[in-house]
């Protein structure tokens, strides 16, 4: 089951602590093994990004027009999308030791 009170947890206006308990279900979902030490490092490094994120959400953005990019009157360059090269697979597949269908043949390795 998800901890979702850490997803509401960033709008409201009281400081951001996560429990051991809710540190241990997200190293749990990350498939993480943390040591008690690590886990105390990590609630108040999470805990501290929270109150920070909820910080953020606080500020006055309202009169905050959206960026379609951060300098404005400029524009990313972009090359036309065309081929440059042909095709030369048969050649890099002659030194393959097996081909098939134009596909490269390689041992099974998961089982």
């Amino acid at each position: 089951m998800y901890d979702f009170v850490l997803v509401f947890c960033i709008f409201s206006d009281t400081p951001m602590a996560l429990t051991r308990e809710q540190i241990a279900n997200i190293a749990h979902l990350a498939r993480l093994a943390l040591t008690e030490s690590e886990s105390q490092v990590y609630q108040t490094s999470l805990s501290s990004i929270l109150d920070f994120v909820g910080e953020l959400d606080r500020a006055d953005t309202a009169n905050v027009a959206p960026m379609a990019h951060p300098l404005p009157g400029l524009s990313q360059r972009l090359r036309e999308d065309v081929v440059t090269e042909s095709d030369h697979h048969e050649r890099y597949q002659a030194n393959a030791p097996q081909v098939e269908a134009a596909l490269y043949l390689v041992p099974k390795v998961i089982e």
